[in-house]
């Protein structure tokens, strides 16, 4: 029962009530039904022994109107309690069948608003909110459903501006600490090797850092942002080959792309998606492999996949890559470098441009990521 749904839990119930109802009725109706027949039946043998004679057969063409007339009735108490549970049963059936189709009208609200609850993401919680035009025994729930959306949208709202403060608190000391740091270097040239070792740790970690804290700031920005270019993929890609071309040369891996489209959006933001998902793709890729990105267009949508020869993503980590700071491998991402925000920063900015983005296959022969997004539908703000 726990797993029928709300509409045939209603039909059960109504149809269960109409068969009680039914069955009570033709039960009643038959009682009074054989009652009365028993009573003619009664009156018929009490006029027959009057008569003393045999009645015969009723002919409506020769018998006169005005003649007294004694019927046998054969069979009717039988037939009519037959006929009755013919009855039952049929508008037990026919009321089952309406209680299913009208309450599945009478829960079309209810499945709209869950409709409307699958689309909620957090950058849309403002544009989510239920109208207040709804049937009385849903106004209490709407009003709860949208104060609980304001309270999510105040505490996104606090926690990018939290994280945009605190990125912007740290670029200065970051900033100074690698002044000094060069400074010191300049002013050493002599320095023994544990001395320029530690040094060069202090830099190298300082400058993850800097990364971190420019990443963060960009993640709380992308509010900000206009989403109004048209956008072309295929020269990006090639733009984005080349800036990549030294680090994929390390590897000797082999870049290619496939097809082009075209979409509305933000330039620089879709430009740092694709970077990023190729980076990875080279940075976590086998040597002397390949990284194959395709761009289909269908139905208004613009499909990107990103294609690399690597290890594969566990299937219990294929949602959490897109947390921030969250790493499949750590020892192995620390070696490639890194500070664990782009594949997050990709999430976002996919959200604002009200698509999607996920590993649509991934084994030991490679991860395909796959970006879907709108070509000219309109941008949700935050």
């Amino acid at each position: 029962m726990k797993k029928l749904s709300l509409q045939w839990r209603i039909t059960l119930m109504t149809t269960v009530l109409i068969c009680i109802t039914c069955v009570l009725m033709n039960c009643l109706i038959g009682y009074s039904g054989k009652r009365y027949m028993d009573s003619i039946g009664n009156g018929i043998s009490a006029y027959s022994e009057i008569d003393k004679g045999k009645p015969s057969s009723f002919n409506p063409e020769n018998e006169n109107p005005d003649s007294e007339l004694t019927i046998i009735i054969s069979g009717a108490q039988d037939s009519f309690n037959t006929t009755n549970w013919y009855i039952t049963i049929a508008v037990s059936v026919l009321g089952g069948i309406l209680a299913y189709f009208v309450s599945g009208r009478a829960l079309k609200p209810l499945k709209s608003f869950a409709s409307q609850v699958e689309n909620v993401q957090p950058n849309n919680l403002a544009d989510m909110k239920i109208s207040d035009d709804v049937l009385p025994e849903f106004k209490q729930f709407c009003q709860s459903f949208n104060n609980m959306l304001d309270r999510l949208d105040n505490g996104f709202a606090a926690q990018r501006q939290f994280t945009g403060n605190a990125a912007h608190e740290l670029r200065t000391p970051l900033a100074l600490i690698q002044a000094q740091i060069e400074l010191f270097s300049v002013e050493h040239p002599n320095m023994s090797n544990d001395t320029a070792e530690f040094l060069a740790l202090l830099q190298e970690q300082n400058e993850r850092m800097s990364q971190m804290t420019k990443t963060l700031l960009e993640m709380s920005e992308l509010r900000t942002v206009e989403c109004k270019d048209t956008i072309e993929i295929a020269p990006m890609i090639e733009e984005i080959f080349t800036d990549l071309a030294p680090l994929a040369e390390k590897k000797n891996i082999r870049l290619e792309y496939n097809g082009n489209g075209m979409m509305i959006g933000s330039d620089t933001l879709i430009y740092r998606l694709l970077f990023n998902l190729t980076e990875n793709a080279i940075r976590y890729n086998r040597e002397n492999a390949s990284v194959i990105i395709t761009v289909d267009e269908k139905n208004n949508q613009l499909y990107i996949r990103v294609k690399d020869n690597g290890y594969g993503i566990p299937e219990q980590y294929r949602e959490s890559i897109f947390q921030p700071f969250f790493r499949v491998d750590k020892s192995r991402s620390r070696a490639y470098g890194g500070v664990g925000l782009g594949l997050s920063l990709v999430w976002e900015i996919v959200l604002l441009h009200n698509g999607t983005v996920k590993a649509e296959k991934s084994d030991k022969n490679g991860t395909v990521m796959l970006v879907t997004l709108p070509k000219n539908k309109q941008i949700i703000d935050y």
